[in-house]
This record gives C-alpha cells, structure tokens and sequence, in this order.
C-alpha cells in the first residue's frame, strides 16, 4: 500500500499564505493606476515586483484571527502595501541610500530614471490615500480617521521623519535608544498604521486595539534587527549597504542583537495574546517571517 503524506499545520498554513498573498497581487493589479505613460509603468512594475506583502497580511490575518470579514480591510491593505512600495523608490534614490537591485530586480530609478521614479513615488502616495478616503462600505469618519493614521505614518512623524534619521545620523555613533527610535519611525510607523487601520474597520475591544499597537511597534523593531543582521543577504537587494551605519547589530553585535530581535517577538506574541489571538494566523506568520534561516 502506498504511504500517503498528510500535510502538516506549517505546511497547510503555508499554502494559505501564498493563496493570500496572491489576493493581495490580484487585487493590487485591480487597483493601480493604469496607462501608457511611464509613470504609470514605473508604479506598476515597481508595487508589482515580487514581495513578503507583509503589511496587507498582517491585516487581512487580524481579520481571519478575529473570524471577520477582509474585504474592506484586503483593499485597505493594498493601500499601505501602495504606501510602502512608494517609500522604497525613494529609499534607494542615489541621494539617499543610492541602491541599484531591489527585490531582485534594478531599482526603479535605474531602470526609469529619477525623475520618473520620483514622481511614481508621489503619484502611488497620492493614489493610497485617495483609495482610503473613498473605501466602499466604511463611515465617512471612520475613513477620515485612516487617512490621518496613513499620513501620520508617512509624514515627519514617522517615515520621513526616520528616513532623515537614518540618512543624517546613521553614519554618526548613537545609543541605542536613538537607533531604536529611528527604526520604529521608519518601519515600525507603517506596521503601527497597518494595525491601527485594521483594528479601527474590524469590530475590536479597546484592549484588542491597544495590544495590536504593541503588537505592531514590537514587530517592526523586530523586522529592522532581521534585516539589519541580513543586511540585504538573500532578500534580493544591496547586500552590505548598512555596512558604515550606526545599527543595533554594529553597536552591540550580532548575538546581543539577536537577543533583542527573541525579545522583541516575545513582546508581539504576548501583545497577541492580550488580544486573543495566542495561537491564530498572525502567530504563525511570525513563525514564518522570523524562522532561523
């Protein structure tokens, strides 16, 4: 008789996240701006490269967690994946961090120009926010509220404000509370937007609102250590660009930092257990992300 191999848990939890992420790619090919110009070309090749879409799944997960619907909150993450997309044009501008491969690919600037890149980063914002404030099926204040949590992660509040962070200091010795403070400004804000915006469309507790912002600044501390200590090794990009930066892992080492990044996913995984969602989806997509490699 033949052995018949039954999938396990990771396994079929695998697959469900592939089947999500390619949602996500369906429905961002929907709603992008289409056209010949090559602005439009630029944002579409640029959002459409492979990618984790790792801030649409935190959302439409916190949905299946909560056993909600997603489909406001799907679209809802297409807007932030649209934003974070937009901030990497930008990210590896040569006046910035001056990167020529990104997700396996040639940046945008390298393959468009700069001038295009420049302005499919500002087009894309424009296009997020405009998707937010006209979100089908949402109260017209609880659109206003997502729209102000999206630029406020966006604005000199978070990204832009840790980007110049990052650009103006990262070369400079800093301790450690500052390296920590840039990070969550540049990728714990957009994680803090996802979760608040998903918390706000979903029916939660305060206390499921307030443990998914833990949840989300711990995650994003969290994610910054991972790629700090990969440096760009195997995710398709720059590899060795932090090299003269100011990071956690170049002031406290490797092994210290990778005790921080333990801690940090200790915080999340307690933060989702205040929010009853212990043992959910967004559990186990910590599971995959932070998996040793």
């Amino acid at each position: 008789m033949a052995t018949v191999l039954v999938p396990n848990a990771t396994d079929n939890f695998a697959a469900s996240l592939q089947w999500q992420r390619t949602r996500i790619d369906e429905r961002l090919a929907e709603l992008l701006p289409a056209g010949p110009d090559p602005v439009a070309a630029a944002i579409r090749s640029g959002v459409m490269a492979p990618g984790k879409r790792l801030r649409p799944l935190l959302m439409v997960l916190a949905a299946e967690d909560l056993g909600q619907s997603d489909e406001a909150v799907l679209d809802l993450g297409c807007a932030v994946e649209m934003v974070h997309a937009a901030s990497l044009f930008l990210d590896d501008m040569p006046c910035m961090d001056d990167a020529r491969l990104r997700r396996g690919r040639p940046t945008l600037h390298v393959e468009f120009g700069e001038d295009v890149a420049m302005l499919a980063a500002v087009a894309l914002l424009s296009h997020a926010l405009r998707l937010v404030a006209g979100l089908s099926g949402v109260p017209a204040e609880t659109r206003t509220q997502m729209v102000c949590q999206l630029a406020d992660a966006v604005g000199t509040a978070g990204l832009v404000c840790g980007q110049y962070h990052d650009l103006h200091g990262g070369r400079q010795t800093r301790p450690a509370d500052a390296i920590a403070l840039t990070n969550q400004l540049k990728t714990g804000a957009l994680f803090s937007a996802a979760m608040g915006m998903a918390s706000v469309t979903l029916v939660t507790t305060a206390t499921q609102r307030e443990a998914f912002q833990v949840f989300a600044c711990q995650l994003g501390l969290a994610f910054q250590l991972l790629d700090d200590l990969d440096d760009g090794k195997g995710l398709g990009k720059d590899a060795g660009k932090d090299g003269d930066k100011s990071t956690l892992v170049s002031l406290l080492g490797r092994d210290h930092a990778q005790r921080q990044l333990q801690s940090h996913l200790r915080q999340a995984r307690e933060a989702l257990a205040q929010a009853d969602c212990a043992e959910g989806a967004l559990a186990a997509l910590l599971d995959i992300v932070f998996r040793p490699r």
